[in-house]
């Protein structure tokens, strides 16, 4: 069985020096040894702006490196497995930073291109994760005339290209009317039957009902990782996950 494993994780950022300071470098930590396990299965990974949520994001990705602890897979770093890690990754991010003059097939077969997907599959690959993500009719559209949402479910399509058994999705709701949220939400229960599936949102509802395990995070720090009721009776009795956010972080945030 699959294994991601986060080990003593620390990121730390350089302050801006005051002009004509000579006191030394200052840093604020995002993470401060965060540790935790994720085998297949859902997992909501929730706290406010400035949690370090978006770092541990980058790290896991690969697009950014800690200060110090480790990502493996398997208990191989992440970093040893290089290009091997990559193909069993799927990322969707938070920016939708598409190409206007692209048609969504365009898009997608240009990420399996990137995903070295052989050409020969690429084809009904990309109409597979279309389906999935209820974009087929819409393929040949440029996304310069896609709506906020739809660039969502195309991000979650490219996401899947290839059966990634990791896959980490960024605010993956934004932008979606309550149908697709429901339906992107079952998207992703679905995909970890098979697979690691890690997302990062505001949006408590989106997670509460559909995770295995909830991973609360608050200035660097993992405050607590469990089921939802779990947490429910730990932090908030007889109440729901919206209040066992509330109760950790306050008011900041909460959708």
């Amino acid at each position: 069985m699959e294994k991601l494993t986060i080990n003593e994780l620390s990121k730390k950022y350089p302050l801006p020096k005051k002009l004509l300071s000579k006191e030394k470098q200052q840093y604020k930590k995002a993470l401060d040894e965060v540790n935790f396990d994720l085998a297949p299965g859902l997992y909501g990974l929730l706290g406010p702006n400035g949690a370090g949520k978006s770092t541990l994001i980058n790290i896991i990705t690969g697009t950014l490196k800690q200060n110090g602890g480790s990502v493996k897979w398997d208990d191989v770093s992440i970093r040893r497995l290089g290009k091997k890690y990559r193909r069993i990754l799927g990322y969707m991010p938070q920016q939708q930073n598409l190409y206007d003059t692209f048609t969504g097939r365009q898009f997608l077969l240009y990420m399996c291109a990137l995903k070295e997907i052989k050409s020969e599959k690429a084809v009904a690959e990309v109409e597979n994760v279309a389906k999935r993500v209820n974009l087929t009719d819409q393929l040949d559209k440029k996304l310069g005339a896609y709506s906020g949402g739809m660039k969502q479910r195309l991000l979650a399509a490219s996401a899947v290209l290839g059966n990634p058994k990791l896959l980490i999705f960024d605010e993956p709701t934004a932008g979606l009317d309550p149908k697709e949220r429901v339906r992107l939400r079952q998207f992703m229960k679905e995909l970890s039957k098979d697979a690691i599936v890690l997302t990062a949102t505001h949006v408590v509802s989106d997670v509460e009902t559909v995770a295995d395990e909830i991973l609360l995070l608050k200035d660097g720090h993992l405050v607590d990782k469990a089921p939802v009721d779990v947490l429910i009776e730990k932090y908030a009795p007889g109440e729901n996950l919206e209040q066992v956010y509330l109760n950790i972080f306050g008011e900041e945030g909460v959708q």
